[in-house]
């Protein structure tokens, strides 16, 4: 399947992401979690006024996942997810027309939120991961796409599996580099901390299974390790 070209001025655009002249590279978890905040506001305040919308708001969490060894970072909401049409209009164009003279006019200075300013969000993730997949199932669609991207050379959707309503945004991170440690990210306790530094506000549960250790049954000296999910912001608004 032939692959669909970022427009011009997107290219433009994700080329100086890719290329990071946004120094503070740990935001786009921040960005990531929003955009799944938001997916779940438009789902939960819709099942506030439609009856057919059989969700709870116990049904409503983010979910963060961590695959080390295949250096696999995910990111799932149990929001109102996307159809196809809303893939190619939502993620194959980025931002707006006047967002990449503002990114160059203001190269250089740290402090531009360049990636809240615009909503150029969801492709800070290009910062740092060398593939971007997202897979999402619309509410009151059976069916889910597949929406992949390794950056400038364009993205496909093809169909794709889902059980639920939500989206997955899973990012193949880059292998380290001189200067650049991506473990960094692959770490539960890093994540913690910036969830709790960036989205501590956010309404709903964001979840992570942490992994922990305890003593082996029936021994003083061994132990074993196991997983427990947590909750890693306080949902206390700003």
């Amino acid at each position: 399947m032939e692959k669909i070209q970022f427009k011009t001025e997107s290219k433009r655009l994700l080329d100086l992401m890719i290329n990071s002249v946004y120094t503070n590279r740990e935001i786009f978890l921040r960005e990531l979690i929003s955009n799944a905040s938001d997916a779940i506001d438009k789902l939960y305040f819709r099942s506030l006024t439609d009856q057919n919308v059989d969700m709870k708001r116990d049904d409503f969490f983010i979910k963060i996942s961590v695959d080390k060894g295949n250096r696999i970072l995910t990111i799932s909401d149990t929001g109102i997810g996307m159809t196809e049409e809303e893939l190619e209009n939502n993620l194959g164009t980025i931002a707006n027309s006047g967002s990449l003279a503002f990114m160059k006019e203001n190269e250089g200075l740290e402090d531009i939120d360049i990636i809240g300013r615009f909503g150029v969000g969801f492709y800070s993730a290009f910062m740092v991961c060398k593939k971007l997949t997202v897979v999402t199932r619309a509410y009151g669609s059976d069916k889910a796409f597949q929406w992949e991207s390794e950056g400038l050379d364009g993205y496909l959707i093809t169909p794709a599996s889902r059980e639920t309503v939500g989206t997955d945004v899973i990012l193949t991170l880059k292998d380290n580099g001189d200067e650049e440690n991506y473990d960094e990210y692959l770490s539960e306790y890093r994540i913690r901390s910036l969830v709790k530094k960036y989205s501590d506000y956010i309404r709903y549960p964001i979840k992570m299974d942490m992994q922990k250790q305890r003593p082996k049954e029936g021994s003083d000296n061994e132990y074993e390790s196991y997983a427990e999910t947590e909750t890693l912001n306080s949902m206390i608004p700003i």
